[in-house]
């Protein structure tokens, strides 16, 4: 498949992390390829848009808009717990005064419902509250075995991968041993092979030097001349044949 990455690292067999400098040839490995990839494709498409303003609220809203536009945060206005009376130019009049009692009538029942709110939290607050912390524990339970679910899940992948890898490992220096051994073979073989061919090269120049010495005759040596000719040879021989045949015929 093209462009696909083969992960050929094995840390649980390979050796030399702690070495210095290694750390930091492979931190400006990452920082070569992070500056050098570009992808492709959005690995992000299948889940749908982030919707950032789910939770906000009107306040939060504006809270947001007054701090992008560098706004100073507005005081906490305290005028609705005050009771002011009706303005000097109008204490004779009676829409004023009915606004200022309105207003105090509001006040005393806020405080009154303060009060009876203090009195509620006073009665049912702390089992409340232990509720509360008991709901909270169970979350924490539920949280803690999810953890621990997951920390078992990642002891298992790294238990099977740490198995897988250190297989993998023995085999590998199995392989590499077979290999020398192969290798190392093949280069005797080589030597062997030489030496067999500089034997042969120097059997066959001393051969070769021995022939040449063999045929070139010397100097105090002389080649041989036959003392008789072939037909005088032959003649001698006829000669013999009939002295042996005369003695034959006479005794018949």
């Amino acid at each position: 498949m093209a462009g696909e990455i083969v992960v050929d690292a094995l840390p649980y067999i390979d050796q030399g992390y702690d070495e210095p400098g290694v750390r930091e040839a492979a931190l400006a490995m990452v920082e070569e390829e992070t500056r050098r990839y570009r992808p492709t494709k959005n690995y992000l498409e299948h889940l749908p848009p982030l919707n950032i303003t789910a939770f906000e609220t009107d306040v939060i809203r504006h809270e947001f808009e007054r701090m992008q536009n560098r706004l100073p945060i507005e005081v906490l206005s305290m005028k609705r717990y005050e009771l002011p009376p009706p303005p000097p130019g109008k204490m004779n009049d009676l829409a004023a005064w009915n606004e200022s009692v309105e207003n105090s009538s509001a006040q005393l029942e806020h405080q009154a419902t303060r009060i009876f709110n203090l009195e509620l939290m006073m009665e049912y607050g702390c089992e409340a509250w232990k509720s509360h912390l008991e709901v909270l524990v169970q979350l924490v339970s539920q949280a803690q075995k999810e953890i621990q679910l997951l920390r078992k899940q990642i002891q298992e992948v790294n238990w099977q991968r740490k198995s897988m890898q250190t297989q993998g490992g023995e085999k590998l220096r199995a392989l590499e041993s077979q290999w020398v051994g192969l290798v190392s073979k093949n280069y005797e073989i080589e030597q062997a092979c030489v030496h067999l061919e500089e034997e042969i090269h120097k059997l066959m120049m001393s051969k070769g030097e021995a022939v040449e010495i063999n045929d070139v005759p010397g100097e105090e040596q002389e080649p041989d001349i036959p003392e008789t000719s072939a037909t005088d040879t032959m003649a001698m021989e006829i000669g013999k044949q009939n002295q042996e045949d005369q003695p034959a015929q006479g005794q018949d």
